[in-house]
């Protein structure tokens, strides 16, 4: 490559990064599994058995309204050694319109009865249909919902999307979003 291509070539990534391209996705095969650790961090470009979809289609299919679409951010924790009588509030959640906030399930393992809670959730959301339209989505360079939807199309589910920008790309958009709180999950 001759240092004008070279010259072109950066010109090009640094016009991208001026206009706020999305970042780039990692480079290769998905993993076999789920993804353990390191949750923020580059996902792949597709999830083998859903169809990936980009801002834009995202927003096409919530406008269609009807594919279920579900968060899977995780709940911020309560910090801990919080001075007595302070008053913890978590922190604000603005999503997609009409998602279900299905908070923690998305990592890479999960207790047995998050597993049970998670398939039962998406059973009573489906009506039990597992054909059913389901998107799945977190934030830019989240593996949550990469590992939510894996998780989703080994319960059977056939009708998987995954929105790997998540709601950093719905908002870059300026497209709506609206106030959430998660599903209540008491854990044992």
């Amino acid at each position: 490559m001759t240092p004008k291509h070279l010259l072109a070539g950066l010109g090009l990534v640094l016009v991208g990064l001026a206009a706020g391209a999305a970042p780039a996705r990692a480079q290769g095969n998905e993993p076999v599994s789920y993804k353990m650790d390191d949750y923020r961090s580059p996902t792949p470009e597709t999830l083998e058995g859903a169809r990936a979809v980009t801002t834009d289609e995202a927003y096409d299919v919530w406008k269609a309204g009807k594919t279920i679409f579900v968060d899977v951010l995780p709940r911020p924790p309560k910090p801990k050694d919080l001075p007595a009588g302070t008053v913890w509030r978590m922190p604000k959640r603005e999503d997609i319109p009409g998602s279900v906030w299905l908070a923690n399930v998305g990592y890479g393992r999960l207790h047995r009865d998050l597993d049970a809670w998670y398939r039962e959730q998406l059973r009573t959301l489906t009506g039990g249909d597992i054909a059913r339209p389901v998107l799945f989505y977190c934030l830019i360079d989240c593996w949550m919902s990469w590992n939510a939807a894996k998780r989703a199309l080994e319960y059977g589910y056939s009708s998987v999307l995954w929105y790997a920008d998540g709601t950093d790309g719905w908002t870059l958009q300026d497209y709506p979003v609206e106030e959430r709180h998660p599903e209540p999950y008491d854990q044992p």
